[in-house]
């Protein structure tokens, strides 16, 4: 039964019935050979995060615009159970988007009828904002409550942020295979949300630029170029141990199993990269476009050998390479977990498309790891003068919830 044949059910008076279907659950570390199973939405660390990334994104910050804390609690609640619902294959509501009352808005808002699950994840993080405001008011009682980690983002050399796509005090990223079951998702947390967030900003993506499983070829972003080959993989337990996963003591309990999540918009400046020699484009990533070996190896997975030098005596990889800068040698053995994706904006009304990378990398502590990799690339990075970052978020993602009785928020709020 796919998701949603609810349509023949409703007449029925079979309001949720659609819950009683039979879908298809897989693990969620499992390579997606069915794309519309629907994954589990309860475990010990939230699903979308080491979760083998889907094809497509809908990634959202909201302004929390209620000044009660209870609102903001009910919300959270009723997010919760609608997200499991969602990730289920299931109507966002209990009566869905035909078998309510006529007469009454559906709760559902029915674009995802006949749709399967598509791997549907839902990932909650808050951000700094959500504790002080930027008046520096405790508006909801949690100041004493926010992790050191989630400091705000210095700016870095070379930022041209936009604020209005920047920041946020609620996040929630939407992975799926199918895009309209992502944008389902968000559009339904928006519309239970209502007077109590407003939708600050957004953004679409495609073609995931990591893999986060080791099932997974390593994707390509907008420049050519394979992206993440080093990235922290789901079958790497002592890796995600280390490098992504908040350890008991690392701060406050309620964030003990959960992860820091950094978010920034990349505009690649397409039309210049494209009038660049192969043999350049290679010499600034530090890979060959080709197979995406190190200028140093002869496949993917190869080492970067940083020290080999070319017969002039010149590094092979050079200085201001990107591979270099953001190698994890050059900053104390820090990993990220990354999970971005591809974005096409349309065009700038030069001509040029409004596209790049949409980052999101998932860590232990930004403060060890996003910060001084992203100082040293904006400093040093050959890269630089194809890319723009111009939007960027932090947010702290609690652990992910044990069972049905539990809500996002609840051991932050408690």
């Amino acid at each position: 039964m796919k998701r949603r044949n609810i349509l023949g059910l409703a007449g029925a008076g079979a309001a949720g019935i659609a819950a009683a279907g039979a879908v298809t659950v897989r693990r969620r570390d499992e390579p997606a050979t069915d794309p519309g199973a629907a994954l589990p939405f309860y475990g010990a660390h939230q699903a979308g995060i080491v979760t083998p990334a889907q094809d497509r994104l809908h990634f959202v910050a909201f302004d929390v615009i209620t000044r009660t804390r209870e609102d903001l609690v009910s919300m959270l609640e009723a997010w919760t159970a609608a997200a499991a619902r969602m990730t289920a294959g299931r109507d966002a509501g209990t009566h869905g988007a035909v078998g309510g009352v006529p007469e009454a808005p559906p709760d559902d808002t029915g674009e995802a009828i006949g749709l399967p699950a598509s791997g549907l994840t839902l990932t909650i993080g808050f951000g700094p904002g959500l504790f002080r405001d930027a008046d520096g008011r405790d508006r909801f009682g949690i100041a004493d409550r926010r992790p050191d980690a989630l400091a705000e983002l210095p700016r870095f050399p070379g930022d041209a942020l936009d604020p209005a796509i920047s920041g946020g005090d609620i996040c929630v990223q939407a992975c799926a295979h199918d895009p309209q079951v992502a944008v389902h998702a968000i559009r339904n947390l928006a519309r239970i949300g209502m007077g109590v967030v407003s939708v600050r900003w957004s953004q679409l993506g495609f073609g995931r630029t990591s893999s986060t499983s080791a099932g997974q070829p390593t994707p390509r972003n907008l420049f050519g170029f394979k992206d993440g080959t080093a990235n922290l993989k789901a079958e790497e337990a002592s890796a995600l141990d280390e490098h992504l996963w908040v350890h008991a003591g690392d701060g406050p309990d309620w964030m003990t199993g959960g992860s820091y999540l950094v978010t920034r918009k990349i505009r690649m400046i397409i039309e210049t990269w494209d009038r660049t020699s192969l043999r350049e484009q290679e010499a600034i990533v530090g890979r060959t476009k080709g197979d995406g070996a190190p200028l140093t190896g002869a496949a993917e997975f190869d080492e970067p050998d940083l020290a080999a030098a070319g017969p002039d005596g010149l590094p092979v990889i050079a200085t201001d390479a990107h591979v270099r800068l953001a190698h994890p040698s050059a900053h104390g053995g820090a990993r990220l977990l990354r999970r971005g994706y591809n974005y096409v904006d349309g065009s700038d009304g030069l001509g040029r498309l409004d596209a790049g990378l949409f980052f999101i990398a998932y860590q232990r502590d930004p403060r060890r790891q996003f910060i001084p990799v992203q100082t040293a690339l904006a400093r040093r990075d050959a890269l630089n003068e194809y890319i723009r970052h111009v939007s960027s978020a932090i947010f702290a993602c609690p652990p992910g919830l044990p069972a049905a009785d539990d809500f996002w928020g609840r051991s932050l709020f408690s």
